[in-house]
Order: C-alpha cells, then structure tokens, then sequence
C-alpha cells in the first residue's frame, strides 16, 4: 500500500485545502467578534504592542522585562475572556479549529504519519483500486430481499430464509450506525453464495463513508502480506507498512477465511492478528465457508476460543442467491 508520488501529492492538496479552510473560518470568526465586541480588538492589538514593547526591554537589559510581559498579557487576555463571555462567545471561539487537532491538519506528528493521514491513504487507494467498483453495487442501498425464499422454514432457526434475512439486514445495520460508539466483531459463516461477502461490502461501504479507515483483504492476499514482511527483505518497508494497517486499521474484513493453504505459519499469524487487534479493540469481519467445529480443526482451540467467544456469530442459510441473481 505505498504511495506513488502522484498519490502523495494527491493526500497533501487535500491537507494544504483543509489549512486554507481552517484559516477562512478563524477570519471569519474573528471578523464576527469584532464586529460585536470592537474592544477584543483593541485588547488584542495592546497584546502585540506589549509583545514589542517587552522585547525592546529585555534588549536594554531589564532583568524584570519577561516577567512583566507575562503578567501584562495574562491581564489582557482574561479582559478579552471576559468580554467574549459577556457577548455569548466560548473562550477559544477565536482560535483555529482543526479538522485534525492532534497534526493540526498538516497529516504528520514529529515525522510520523498521523491516523488521520493513514485514513486518506486507505481511502485514496480504495478510490483508485476496484473495491470502489464493487462498493458501488454491493452496499445496503442495493440490497434486495426479493431473491429469498419466501416459504420454506429453515428447520435450524424455524424461520424463512427471507425473514431471517432481515432481522441479519437490521443487525448489520445496526453494526454500521453504531461502529463509531461500539465497534465490535463479527463472523459470518454460511456456504457459497448466501451472502457474506455482500453483507461484509454493505458495511464497509458505509464506514468508509463514515471516514473510517477498512481494509479489506481475501484470506490468501492476507496472509500473502503476512508472508512477504517476514520473509522478503526487499520489500521490508513496504510490506512493515502494510503489516502495521492490518493491525491499526478501524475495521479489517477477512473475505473466505479457510480458502487458504493453512500450515502452522498461518495459524500463528491469524492468532496474532486476532489478537493482537483484541487488544488494541480494532474490530475485525469475517467470512467463512466453515462452521465452528471446522474452525477448530482447520486451526486451533485457541484461535477458535478468541473468534466465537469475542465476534458475533452470524450464521446464514439457504441456497446460492448469486445463482438466481445471475
């Protein structure tokens, strides 16, 4: 997932377009308060006159010109809070507000990219990348109720597939709304064609929507990447880069866990994910073709032990609605 230049470019126009915005509506607060309270301006040019005016002293020597200073402007600004109260204003109604206040919208903390910067790559290489196609068609809007069956009880959960289908509808939604607050897990199981990876797409459609930061990834490309940053070296940085998504992203939806070639490498490395995002409370989606017994035995007790007792377990029913849809 690393960026080519263009891309680059691309994240930092959005930045160097939020500063402008910062900086359009502070004046425009500012203008706002002057022209209610004239008097915060006259304190806040006395501010700069002070500021000049210590400094002119403390290049004459005037061991006491910094400790003046402070108190002069501490006086000045509780006169400017005072008359902001009284006009209805809050205390930092005249400071920059930022999209981002932990970079200050600039995308990076000391060299480091910032959360929010990771979530404009995500989104930039979705944009670019064909999930966004299929977000496009799979996603809640399009969701249809009409292709399940209508008549034929389920004998394990003694309703039709449809009536099923939109108490899973609601959950999902449900899911989506809620994320910010509550996050969470869950794992869709069923067979081929009933569902999953539509239900998995609905949601992440709408949290990246929600400029919340999902990566999506097949089993086989997961642990594919998995791979590539412990065993080749070339591609150290890239991959350590990914790796770290994997682990920090919002949400990471695992599409057909259990289509991969598993050995005792997988295994290790989907505990560890599990894991590793349980602690760091990341929400994870999986979708699998195996039941929970088969999860057991394709992987561990453990592994098995983390999914079903933290992720809501949704098992779907019914035939292949991408049989009847084709």
């Amino acid at each position: 997932m690393a960026l080519s230049n263009s891309q680059y470019d691309a994240i930092m126009r959005i930045y160097s377009s939020r500063q402008l915005e910062d900086q359009h509506q502070q004046e425009r607060r500012c203008r706002e308060v002057y022209e209610k309270v004239p008097q915060v301006r006259m304190i806040e040019d006395e501010i700069g006159a002070q500021a000049v005016a210590g400094a002119r002293k403390l290049l004459d020597g005037d061991p006491d010109a910094v400790e003046e200073l402070k108190r002069r402007t501490r006086d000045l600004r509780e006169q400017k809070a005072v008359l902001l109260a009284s006009a209805g204003f809050p205390p930092d109604y005249m400071e920059m507000r930022y999209h981002c206040p932990d970079c200050r919208d600039t995308g990076y903390i000391d060299g480091k990219k910032c959360r929010c910067f990771k979530k404009e790559e995500i989104r930039l290489l979705y944009a670019q990348s064909n999930i966004e196609e299929v977000l496009k068609r799979e996603n809640f809007a399009a969701f249809s109720f009409d292709v399940y069956d209508k008549e034929t009880v389920i004998p394990e959960i003694q309703m039709t597939a449809v009536e099923y289908m939109k108490q899973v509808y609601r959950w999902c939604r449900e899911y989506a709304e809620n994320f910010r607050q509550k996050g969470g897990s869950l794992i869709f199981t069923g067979g081929t064609g009933v569902g999953k990876t539509f239900l998995s797409n609905c949601i992440a459609k709408e949290l990246i929507d929600q400029f919340q930061s999902v990566i999506y990834l097949s089993s086989n490309d997961l642990f594919d990447v998995f791979s590539k940053n412990r065993f080749q070296h070339e591609t150290e940085e890239e991959m350590r880069e990914m790796y770290q998504y994997i682990l920090d992203c919002d949400l990471l939806i695992i599409d057909d866990l259990g289509t991969e070639l598993n050995n005792t490498f997988v295994s290790s490395q989907l505990f560890y994910c599990i894991n590793e995002r349980m602690i760091r409370q990341k929400s994870v989606i999986i979708s699998t073709n195996l039941s929970p017994a088969m999860l057991r035995d394709s992987y561990s007790d453990r592994i098995a032990s983390r999914i079903l007792s933290s992720y809501m377990v949704i098992p779907l029913y019914g035939e292949d609605i991408r049989a009847k849809i084709r």
